[in-house]
């Protein structure tokens, strides 16, 4: 089961709405909210997941060298 998504912010004193929203962009974006939701759009088979997974870790072990 994954962990419910709740980004909030709230405006601040003197605060422009162009920074609200970078500021909400930002929360977003480090939690991931996007990707898990792109990840999950479409069922992976978990064979499929693995594979996709080793092939991301290969490539970070070549990267690191």
């Amino acid at each position: 089961m994954s962990r419910p998504v709740n980004a909030e912010v709230v405006l601040r004193r003197h605060e422009s709405t162009e920074r609200l929203i970078k500021r909400f962009s930002k929360k977003v974006k480090n939690e991931k909210i996007i990707e898990e939701f792109r990840s999950r759009m479409y069922y992976e088979k978990p064979s499929d997941k693995r594979r996709r997974e080793e092939a991301k870790a290969k490539i970070n072990r070549l990267k690191e060298k």
